[in-house]
């Protein structure tokens, strides 16, 4: 089983790296070839930062936005994005700007706003999932509903199809906590730094054959 980290430059890549290596038992290969991108079995983007800066970072590097493409689209393989990596998912960030994204679940990542005013932004620290009763069950996200895990945010994802809409966590209102269709998952959580439940996740990814 080949396993590949994207690394374009975003941070936090080795974390999650090491939390794969663990639940996998293998070796898992950090890189920007597209090449190697193309040819993975099961292919992870995480992400740190704003919205434009990670779209940039990817589009930077020749031919790897067209590989990760390639990969999740065309061949349908198993895709992770991890909060931005999620993010690029969307059809447009509207941080600092609008940045169109990968577009491969429409939608649009939009600032959070709490209902109560003394939330504080970013929602930092532990917070619980629930499933939502739109979205499919997901064999990916078993178990999971009820747990905490730990997020770091300013920026949410709205999608436009309820159904792609998997998990929400509750800070003032529903703030999208996982999305996914075809053979594409994204969290806006980090499974790296969830302990358990994200060792869990990660492990029922990597078992995932959609």
């Amino acid at each position: 089983m080949k396993i590949v980290v994207v690394d374009y430059g975003s941070g936090n890549l080795r974390s999650a790296a090491k939390a794969l290596e663990r639940v996998a038992g293998q070796a898992v290969q950090v890189t920007a070839d597209p090449d190697t991108v193309v040819r993975a079995d099961y292919l992870v983007l995480p992400g740190q930062g704003a919205f434009g800066d990670c779209l940039a970072g990817v589009k930077a590097i020749d031919g790897l936005l067209e590989a990760i493409t390639d990969f999740t689209l065309t061949q349908a393989k198993p895709y992770l994005g991890i909060c931005v990596g999620m993010q690029l998912m969307a059809t447009r960030g509207l941080e600092h700007g609008v940045h169109q994204g990968f577009d491969w679940i429409p939608g649009d990542i939009a600032p959070i706003q709490p209902s109560d005013p003394s939330l504080k932004i970013p929602q930092m620290g532990w917070n619980t999932l629930t499933q939502t009763q739109t979205g499919p069950a997901h064999p990916v996200l078993e178990g999971l509903a009820g747990e905490d895990v730990y997020f770091v945010h300013s920026y949410a994802f709205e999608p436009a199809q309820a159904e792609h809409q998997l998990m929400v966590t509750e800070y003032a209102g529903d703030v999208t906590a996982v999305v996914g269709r075809d053979t594409m998952i994204g969290t806006q959580f980090h499974p790296e730094k969830s302990q358990s439940m994200g060792l869990r996740l990660l492990s029922q990814f990597l078992g995932w054959k959609p």
